[in-house]
């Protein structure tokens, strides 16, 4: 994508639309992904170990971190029928995508797709799941990390799945160094499913 990142803010690529077909927790979901938007046409290696590894959460609130076109935030909605799901992309592409995605799977009342500066200060989640954007670089994830971990509530969790070649286990020891014990939960095809609570 020469310069164009999925993390920039306003990717300059022609924007299309790519159609996605998953199953998530045992749902087929359909979802449109598109250029300049991380994954496009896929479901991605480490999003897909998330899922495999992981049971669908019960209600709560949510927060999906880096969302991309919305798969994790979606899956959640589509399976907890009591959730509400708060999904974040510093990409404005990323945040129509998924908020067009929420209403074509008819979730849109419960899930809401918006940059960062969008969420209010207060807002607390019970969980936040997320396929976080290493390549921004570590002292850039770690900022981003230390702004929305403290937003878990008291007895909150946070489930991230990181490749191992990209700094998981590494990444995992800083987080419980910096007062949030993460466990590893699961490992496959080169990803670390990562579970962190508050210390």
């Amino acid at each position: 994508m020469d310069d164009d990142h999925y993390f920039s803010a306003d990717p300059s690529v022609e924007f299309t639309r790519t159609p996605v077909e998953c199953e998530v927790w045992g749902q087929p979901i359909t979802l449109d992904s598109g250029s300049g938007v991380f994954a496009q046409g896929r479901l991605d290696i480490g999003t897909s170990v998330l899922f495999r590894e992981t049971e669908p959460p019960v209600q709560g609130r949510f927060l999906d971190l880096g969302c991309g076109y919305g798969v994790i935030g979606l899956a959640i909605a589509k399976a907890v029928p009591l959730a509400t799901v708060t999904m974040v992309d510093v990409n404005q592409r990323a945040v129509r995508l998924a908020n067009d995605n929420a209403r074509a799977l008819k979730v849109s009342g419960r899930v809401v797709a918006c940059t960062p500066d969008q969420v209010p200060s207060d807002f607390t989640f019970d969980e936040i799941w997320s396929n976080p954007p290493i390549r921004i670089g570590k002292e850039a994830l770690h900022e981003l990390l230390l702004t929305w971990l403290p937003r878990l509530a008291p007895d909150g969790r946070a489930v991230m799945v990181v490749g191992k070649n990209l700094g998981g286990d590494s990444l995992q020891r800083w987080l419980t160094d910096q007062g949030w014990p993460t466990e590893r939960i699961a490992s496959a095809k080169g990803f670390r499913v990562l579970e962190s609570r508050r210390g």
